[in-house]
C-alpha cells in the first residue's frame, strides 16, 4: 500500500494542516492560543467548575499533560483554579473575565477557519468527510490513549 494513501499518514497530514491554519489565524489576530487551549477554554465555559481530569476527558486530551495546558491558561489569566468543593485534591476550573472575552472573540474566527482546513472539498464533501471522521473517531475511541469521556447524560460530540 502506498504510504500516501494510508489512513494514518493522511490523518497526520490533515493534523499538520489544521494546526498550521489554526496557529496562523490566531497569530494574525494577535492571540497566543493553541487549538488545545481553545478546546479547554470552550469546555470550561460549558462546564464551569470541572476538574482537570474531567477536562482531559471532555477534550480527549492526555491526562498526564492537561496540567501544563491549564498552567499556561492560568498564567495567561484566562482560567482560575480553586480547590474543588467535592474533592479537596482536585482543582475546579472557571473562566476569568479575560478568558470569556478571548473565547468570545476567538470562537467566530475558529468557526470560520474550519473551511480552510478542508480546502478543496465542496460543502457536501465536507459534510460527508465530517460524518465519516466522526464515525471513525467514535468507533475507535476505546483504542485511544486519551479517549473522549463525557459526563453522564452529556451527548455532545456523539453521533
Amino acid at each position: 500500500m502506498d504510504i500516501h494513501l494510508m489512513p494514518g499518514h493522511l490523518i497526520r497530514r490533515l493534523n499538520q494542516i489544521s494546526t498550521s491554519v489554526f496557529q496562523d489565524r490566531m497569530r494574525a489576530h494577535g492571540w497566543d492560543m493553541t487549538a488545545v487551549q481553545f478546546a479547554a477554554l470552550r469546555a470550561v465555559e460549558r462546564h464551569p467548575g470541572l476538574d482537570q481530569a474531567s477536562l482531559a476527558g471532555l477534550i480527549a486530551y492526555d491526562r498526564a499533560t492537561i496540567g501544563g495546558v491549564t498552567d499556561r491558561l492560568a498564567a495567561k489569566g484566562l482560567v482560575r483554579r480553586a480547590v474543588s468543593a467535592s474533592d479537596r485534591r482536585a482543582r475546579a476550573l472557571t473562566l476569568t473575565p479575560a478568558g470569556r472575552a478571548l473565547l468570545a472573540a476567538a470562537a467566530p474566527v475558529v468557526e470560520e477557519l474550519q473551511d480552510e482546513i478542508l480546502v478543496g472539498l465542496d460543502p457536501a464533501e465536507r459534510a460527508e468527510f465530517l460524518r465519516l471522521a466522526a464515525k471513525a473517531a467514535d468507533r475507535g475511541n476505546a483504542l485511544s490513549r486519551a479517549p473522549l469521556v463525557l459526563p453522564p447524560g452529556d451527548t455532545a460530540g456523539q453521533r
